[in-house]
């Protein structure tokens, strides 16, 4: 298989309002766009034709407008999940091939922008199939260097899912997954060149790696916030593991609440302080039943999880509540690094002895309080 990426060049300076696929036409037609290639375009000429600059003198504000959480952190530089569940350096505010004192912001929705594009350039070229695929450019984690990936996807799948198919020894394959997109994104960065104004190209040849695959959307190349395993930093999960007043919907992975809980009471030991988790609604209601006035977050989480220190029933000494007290903290980073809601309350009142008999621990476990646990709510960190 061979694949052609030819520079679509000449585009003018684009500005708000511009009709992308006008701009476009003259180029594509001289090169022969025909059925089954690719156009990419960066998010840089689309952002412009649809109006996406502001003044720059308050660039910090418009990270934060177009942020929905901090992934990490470091001076100046910001890596942030946008509202698109992209991740990228500053929420892809931008003040490069922009006039000087504005700054881009992404589009508003990238694979929108695609499908319009890919539905005008169909039109225009009296084609059937013909791809598109808005690119942008991002840092990596774990590697240096930047390369454009694709924000906006239509006319071409973004992925290709292969699991179930085999390779050339017969082997089924079983997570095999082709960001396709970012692919054609990543190829195409080698002809659209930063410094000569050549935002946009062909991409031809790719027939026989789509297949029969349907059309998809850049949104199906976005991981689940259930299934990241590097949501955030570590100084930012320190930073933001707060408590939760209300709990999302759906059930809590057992998988989950063992990982976390194994984080706490590790670097202590069991014996130190170890932690049950109280999930069936019986057992739940017993132990709210030794509970003092327990709050609304108490009486509506799916789970309880319950610290236990390994002491007798006398005055707990100040090193076991301090060994305690970091066992718990570090359960409750654990908590939200796993992407889930908690509420801790450390002057809560329940009866140890009752509390005891109501989980039917063992004499030496003394529990010492309760972690409400639960789905993290829609729009939380």
């Amino acid at each position: 298989m061979t694949i052609g990426l030819i520079p679509l060049e000449g585009l003018p300076e684009v500005e708000p309002g511009d009709d992308l696929a006008s701009l476009l036409e003259p180029s594509l037609r001289r090169h022969g766009a025909s059925e089954g290639d690719v156009v990419a375009i960066t998010q840089k000429v689309v952002s412009k034709a649809e109006g996406r600059i502001v003044p720059g003198d308050d660039r910090a504000s418009w990270v934060a407008r177009e942020s929905v959480a901090v992934v990490a952190r470091r001076g100046d530089l910001l890596i942030t999940r946008t509202r698109h569940g992209l991740v990228c350096a500053n929420a892809g505010v931008d003040a490069s091939n922009v006039a000087p004192g504005f700054l881009t912001l992404l589009p508003e929705d990238p694979d929108a922008s695609a499908e319009r594009l890919q539905k005008e350039l169909v039109a225009r070229l009296g084609l059937a199939r013909l791809g598109v695929v808005v690119t942008d450019t991002f840092g990596r984690a774990w590697r240096d260097g930047v390369v454009d990936v694709a924000i906006g996807c239509a006319g071409m799948p973004a992925v290709l899912d292969l699991r179930g198919t085999v390779d050339d020894h017969g082997m089924v394959l079983q997570t095999t997954v082709v960001a396709l997109a970012d692919a054609v994104a990543a190829a195409s960065g080698l002809v659209m060149t930063k410094t000569a104004r050549v935002p946009a190209a062909l991409v031809r040849g790719l027939d026989r790696a789509i297949g029969e695959a349907p059309p998809g959307a850049a949104r199906d190349l976005v991981r689940a916030p259930a299934d990241d395993l590097f949501r955030e930093s570590v100084a930012v999960a320190l930073a933001s593991a707060g408590p939760n007043s209300a709990f999302g919907s759906g059930d809590v992975p057992r998988a989950l609440l063992e990982d976390a809980m194994a984080v706490g009471s590790e670097p202590h030991g069991a014996a130190a302080c170890s932690f049950v988790a109280v999930d069936s609604t019986a057992a739940r209601r017993r132990l709210l039943a030794v509970v003092e006035d327990p709050d609304d977050a108490l009486r509506t989480a799916p789970v309880l999880i319950v610290p236990c220190v390994g002491a007798a029933l006398g005055t707990l000494g100040q090193a076991t509540l301090l060994t305690a007290g970091a066992a718990i903290r570090s359960l409750l980073v654990a908590l939200h690094a796993q992407g889930l809601a908690w509420s801790w309350d450390p002057r809560l009142v329940l009866d140890q002895n009752r509390a005891r008999a109501a989980l039917t621990l063992d004499p030496d476990r003394r529990p010492i309080g309760v972690v409400a646990v639960g789905p993290m709510p829609e729009g939380g960190a």
